[in-house]
């Protein structure tokens, strides 16, 4: 225990698990949540083209540091929030971590391995209709080659404030899982720029899921294995999976013979209770982001909403994993930073609660002084290191290597 009572990471503890192998930013978006997922630079080098193409690749980069291209793979084109710009939040509320590992992220960056990874782009896995308008949806796909077989898939889910899902980004973090003997999907979702609300989203990763479980000989996959892994927009993705494990209401679409449910979640600052996202916060972040009719408004109630997320009406409870969890949830190993001026830190607590509460195994990890990832686009260009170091990937390694078997 630390002077604050605390609990700190065990050190120089041998991670058994695996199978193979600063000063924050005070900013909160006005839109209502937070905009980018971490990415540690780097880009491949085939690029995407109009149809699926695959290349086999090394990892991006080589090492994963702080001049490694910060930000490269960050969403571009970032939403501007109902004021056209970002709201400071002036102070962030400590939260309770009697339940929670705190580590101290300060130390190696993942390094990249010599591994060969075969890459598919463009693999267009659903078309659905949103307000009269269809869409293709895809995903890009990392499958390891230095070992043959079948291997466990890992779905990941890029943050974009619920308005955009860059399946691009946090290059550097997929290939180091891909690295460790797992395929890695990075799949696009549906945001409210194309109409869409979390039900659509959360049927959109389902569908992804059941479209890779159809063509697991395809892209050597065991479909028995699947964990699902997102970061701030992405990480509540992910946690709105796992936690509707069984539920058919999210089943729409194609493969509807191939189950939907996974074995896995690792969610990354992600919310959970949207009345309750900025609870941490000081009154002027609260009042950006509970305003009426904003990117998280819309999430939960549709487009052209006037409503607002402060208050939690039933559809906002119907939005919040916590009120989906079953004796089929399936187990959580959760992320946040105590620094986190995006997405308050007590959302990953009060749904790591929940979560024990029901059953369900919940680990959670507080990374102190750690913000809301890459917030390489307004300047910080150090933000995300916390996120990719040996020690935070590790865990999410080793709690992949304890799940899927």
């Amino acid at each position: 225990m630390d002077m604050h009572g605390e609990k700190a990471a065990p050190q120089g503890k041998t991670r058994a698990g695996r199978r193979r192998g600063g000063a924050a930013v005070t900013v909160a978006i006005t839109a209502g949540l937070a905009l980018v997922a971490c990415s540690s630079g780097g880009a491949d080098s085939a690029g995407s083209t109009s149809s699926p193409s695959a290349q086999t690749a090394t990892c991006p980069t080589g090492t994963a540091d702080a001049t490694a291209g910060a930000g490269a793979g960050t969403p571009t084109g970032m939403p501007s929030g109902n004021a056209g710009g970002f709201t400071v939040a002036k102070t962030i509320r400590k939260s309770d971590t009697s339940t929670s590992t705190v580590i101290d992220p300060k130390g190696a960056q993942i390094r990249c391995a010599t591994s060969g990874i075969t890459t598919t782009h463009d693999i267009t896995y659903s078309s659905p209709t949103t307000d009269g308008r269809k869409s293709d949806l895809k995903l890009d796909i990392q499958v390891p080659t230095s070992t043959s077989g079948k291997k466990p898939l890992v779905i990941y889910l890029t943050g974009g404030g619920f308005v955009m899902a860059d399946r691009t980004a946090n290059l550097d973090q997929r290939t180091y899982v891909a690295d460790q003997g797992y395929v890695v999907a990075s799949v696009q979702y549906r945001t409210t720029k194309d109409g869409a609300t979390y039900k659509d989203a959360v049927a959109d990763v389902k569908s992804a899921i059941r479209y890779l479980r159809a063509n697991a000989d395809t892209y050597s996959i065991d479909a028995d294995q699947v964990a699902v892994w997102g970061q701030s927009a992405g990480g509540y993705l992910a946690a709105m999976t796992g936690a509707t494990n069984g539920e058919k209401s999210f089943d729409v679409g194609d493969n509807l013979d191939q189950s939907s449910e996974v074995q896995g979640v690792v969610d990354e600052f992600g919310p959970a209770d949207l009345s309750e996202l900025a609870a941490d916060y000081d009154t002027a972040a609260q009042k950006a982001n509970y305003a009426a009719g904003n990117s998280a408004a819309q999430w939960v109630y549709g487009p052209g909403t006037k409503k607002s997320i402060a208050d939690r009406t039933s559809e906002v409870a119907a939005a919040d994993p916590a009120t989906h969890i079953s004796p089929r949830t399936a187990p959580f190993v959760i992320f946040h930073g105590s620094a986190d001026n995006l997405v308050s830190p007590s959302e990953t607590l009060n749904l790591h609660t929940a979560l024990r509460a029901k059953g369900i195994d919940s680990i959670r990890y507080v990374l102190t002084g750690a913000g809301h990832g890459d917030l390489s686009f307004t300047g910080d260009t150090t933000a995300s290191l916390p996120w990719s170091t040996q020690e935070t990937m590790g865990h999410i390694v080793d709690f992949l290597g304890q799940h899927l078997k």
